[in-house]
């Protein structure tokens, strides 16, 4: 195995300013319209983030946290319970990693988003309802300052405060040790997919 590749992959913590978004229920409708599933691949899916919320009659509306020039640039979406509800649609987490998310604060997530965000590198990690609501107040207040999400010691860092979060184990370590790329990983072995290839005369490789 090519360690340089699984080093470029390694997360240990996560950087950046915040964007507020604390409302509950959170669906992948909401985070990327359903007419924008019929496109074959994800490359504009960056545009779509939000996007029936952002604009309306064709006005982007100035005061929505993805549009808000306060938040612009932000890296750590802060949302509330049940983020990521609905569909199993990959093309939400897509969205959102092509705006530029890295990781999501959550008071709780959809199981299936989870593993789509990890898939992608989206660290989500999630902490109680009253530590989402101080550290919205936070960004708020002072959207520019920074925000840490360490994966080495499960801490969110902000304002000279430290708030313990959750994620699971495996997929902590995932990330830590950069195995949460599959696709990567399965690159690295280049000769032995050849070599399964070529002994399978019904894919007609030669």
């Amino acid at each position: 195995m090519d360690e340089f590749v699984i080093k470029e992959n390694i997360i240990s913590s996560v950087f950046g300013t915040g964007i507020p978004k604390p409302a509950n229920d959170q669906n992948t409708d909401d985070i990327t319209p359903a007419r924008f599933l019929k496109e074959i691949t994800f490359a504009n899916m960056g545009k779509y983030a939000y996007l029936d919320e952002r604009v309306k009659e064709g006005k982007e509306i100035p005061t929505h946290p993805f549009n808000d020039k306060r938040f612009k640039n932000g890296s750590i979406l802060v949302a509330g319970a049940n983020y990521g509800c609905g569909s199993s649609r990959e093309h939400a987490p897509q969205a959102l990693h092509r705006f530029g998310i890295r990781a999501i604060i959550a008071e709780s997530f959809a199981e299936i988003f989870a593993g789509n965000c990890a898939s992608l590198g989206i660290v989500g990690v999630t902490v109680p309802a009253e530590e989402i609501t101080k550290l919205v107040e936070f960004i708020r207040k002072t959207p520019s300052e920074k925000i840490v999400v360490s994966l080495a010691d499960k801490k969110v860092k902000y304002g000279g405060r430290e708030v313990s979060f959750e994620i699971l184990e495996g997929r902590r370590q995932a990330f830590l040790n950069g195995t949460w790329d599959a696709l990567t990983i399965l690159q690295q072995n280049a000769q032995g997919i050849a070599k399964v290839k070529a002994s399978l005369p019904y894919l007609g490789f030669k």
